[in-house]
């Protein structure tokens, strides 16, 4: 994979939906150490990344990036006692948390193939807020993040879980995720959370040459519905698909609600 040579310049104006959570970084802290009790010790967070490494995720900085964002902060409370387990879980709208091990290993995927010049990901375009957990996780991968999601209930939930964590780099954008964001292109890398019967030119038109894209597809084979994990290359060949294993994700939707 050919990485970037160099990573666009950030526009100087947000656009009027665009909202940077907070003006200072907060510092990524490894989790090395399990202390304390309860779903805010390091202890939990720490055991789920060995269950992802288990997995086979090998990045080590998904890894830390992932014991480092506390997951029980953007799921329901009746739900909390859940956070850490390898399973996704309903927030709201029809709409749900990816597993751990599912975020963790499309993260890796965006890292293998659009490393930027500072060894992070560039500027990366998620589609699909949803409560702001991957989000969240993204913000300590890449230089600067946009989130889109469609859904206005959900963009604010995750305004509301975000606003205390200080993420300078990440932007949050209320909108129609089927057609990206064409003023922040183009990306290092685009990330989507639900899946469509194809991914959508847009997003393939606001990737940069050199960046990665990782989505969930419908596969045209098994059951009804079925989706596969699907790895996209824009190179200055041309396009490279790379289908990879089932997953299971939202239907991909077009319009805001």
């Amino acid at each position: 994979m050919t990485a970037m040579k160099q990573r666009p310049s950030f526009p100087a104006k947000m656009d009027a939906g665009a909202h940077p959570i907070a003006a200072k970084p907060r510092a990524v802290v490894p989790v090395a150490v399990a202390r304390g009790h309860g779903m805010d010790s390091a202890a939990v967070r720490h055991n789920m990344v060995q269950k992802i490494a288990a997995q086979g995720v090998r990045d080590p900085l998904v890894l830390q990036a992932m014991g480092t964002v506390e997951r029980h902060r953007f799921v329901d409370s009746a739900l909390v006692n859940q956070a850490y387990e390898d399973t996704s879980l309903p927030i709201g709208l029809g709409q749900t948390i990816s597993k751990p091990g599912v975020v963790s290993r499309m993260l890796e995927l965006l890292r293998q193939g659009a490393l930027g010049q500072s060894g992070k990901l560039g500027r990366v375009l998620e589609i699909g807020t949803g409560c702001g957990y991957q989000a969240a996780v993204l913000s300590l991968l890449a230089d600067e993040v946009y989130s889109i999601e469609r859904l206005r209930g959900l963009h604010d939930k995750a305004r509301e879980n975000l606003r205390t964590m200080r993420l300078h780099n990440l932007h949050l954008l209320f909108g129609d995720g089927m057609v990206g964001y064409a003023k922040g292109a183009p990306y290092a890398a685009i990330i989507a959370a639900a899946g469509g019967e194809a991914v959508p030119q847009a997003w393939i038109d606001q990737l940069a040459v050199g960046g990665r894209l990782v989505a969930p597809v419908a596969t045209g084979h098994g059951a009804a519905g079925s989706q596969s994990l699907m790895v996209l290359d824009k190179t200055a060949q041309g396009i490279r698909h790379t289908v990879l294993e089932a997953v299971l994700f939202v239907p991909l939707k077009s319009g805001v609600a």
